[in-house]
């Protein structure tokens, strides 16, 4: 790739970094509304608390 090429990729990449982030920023706001009091954090946690508890059933 010329630089040309590459400072146009940086461009997308930035552009698609930007609506990523605000995304995420989104997703987190909806779920502090709905009652994950940290967000995305509270929810992976949730998450990850629920896969363990189905591996634990699933072990009995």
């Amino acid at each position: 790739m010329n630089k040309e090429e590459l400072l146009k990729r940086i461009s997308e990449l930035e552009s698609l970094n930007d609506q990523l982030l605000a995304e995420i920023r989104y997703l987190d706001e909806l779920l502090r509304e709905v009652g994950f009091e940290e967000g995305l954090k509270t929810l992976k946690f949730a998450a990850k608390e629920l896969i363990e508890e189905d591996r634990r059933e699933d072990q009995r």
